[in-house]
């Protein structure tokens, strides 16, 4: 099998000044700390296999 490679923290964050805001939404399922991958047409979690098709 391949090996599995994790995303980095540097790109679901993005710190501007004080603030830090979420690159990705977040699954609405699984709850907060969750984030979806981010597909051509589509964003979809890994854990619970939650789809939302982008528009």
């Amino acid at each position: 099998m391949a090996e599995k490679v994790k995303a980095s923290k540097s790109k679901l964050y993005k710190v501007d000044g004080k603030s830090v805001k979420r690159q990705r939404p977040q699954c609405p399922r699984c709850g907060p700390g969750v984030f979806m991958a981010d597909h051509k047409d589509r964003w979809a979690c890994g854990k619970c296999g939650y789809t939302d098709f982008k528009k």
